[in-house]
């Protein structure tokens, strides 16, 4: 159990040189001695590494050849790192966050449904001061903030469905759906737009009504599909380049831009 944090960050290390092709599928990956001397690590700390690549199959072990990197049809769906790596490789980033809104879409309004009929006091709660803290961050043109109170918004209404299996069916998502929120909510106008269809979420929710709050869903979707190609995929629209990359982490794509 000692040695798994140090594994762990083996392993994500390993991942990163994956990711960005230092190691490309079909490729060997150092062996045991090599990482060991080169990270100063145990052999056993180096063997769990792998064992945890492997599991989200990003390596394939030969029996007397060594670890080769696996195709990338093979890496787990369940890894947001994985996920998105795979989505720039099948299409541009305009197509995958557009291919993000079906999901979403397939996800979320069905969710709402079912959340207004298990929705508790507590979850109505939490919702109503997400949308002031969404409010108050757009007053103060704070995008990160209001990025982060309009993701958790949809996670609580997640949650409130009472079902986990939607709730891991989402996970994987976050991610991606934060970048497209960046590039998105970056612009005053669509700040508006979302503020209004997550009150009109939240009144459906707190009526118990599964069919208004699935519509209210699908109509806001609707909103950021439309949002989306007017001020990203424009790009006389947009306030910064939208292939950014969505792994980059701290402030978004962006952000250091006034709004209009």
């Amino acid at each position: 159990m000692a040695r798994r944090p140090l594994a762990e960050g083996l392993a994500e290390s390993l991942q990163e040189s994956i990711v960005d092709g230092a190691y490309p599928p079909g490729s060997q990956v150092p062996n045991e001695n090599e990482l060991s001397r080169e990270f100063g690590l145990s052999r056993p700390t180096v063997r769990e590494a792998i064992k945890l690549l492997q599991m989200k199959g990003l390596v394939r072990i030969v029996a007397g050849r060594g670890t080769f990197v696996s195709p990338m049809t093979e890496w787990s769906l369940l890894d947001p790192v994985l996920l998105v790596a795979r989505s720039k490789l099948e299409a541009d980033s305009s197509t995958w966050s557009r291919r993000l809104l079906e999901a979403r879409r397939l996800v979320e309004v069905g969710s709402a449904g079912i959340a207004a009929e298990h929705r508790t006091d507590e979850h109505l709660a939490e919702l109503g001061r997400l949308v002031t803290t969404m409010a108050e961050a757009a007053a103060t043109n704070n995008v990160v903030q209001f990025v982060d109170a309009d993701i958790r918004f949809h996670s609580v209404i997640l949650e409130a469905t009472g079902n986990s299996f939607i709730v891991a069916l989402f996970n994987p998502l976050e991610e991606v759906l934060r970048l497209t929120r960046y590039q998105t909510s970056a612009h005053s106008d669509v700040r508006k737009h979302a503020m209004v269809h997550h009150e009109n979420i939240l009144r459906a929710l707190t009526a118990g009504d599964p069919a208004g709050s699935s519509d209210a869903m699908s109509r806001h979707i609707a909103q950021t599909e439309s949002d989306f190609v007017q001020f990203v995929t424009d790009p006389e629209q947009s306030l910064f380049d939208f292939r950014a990359d969505p792994l980059d982490a701290g402030e978004p794509p962006g952000s250091s831009q006034s709004s209009p």
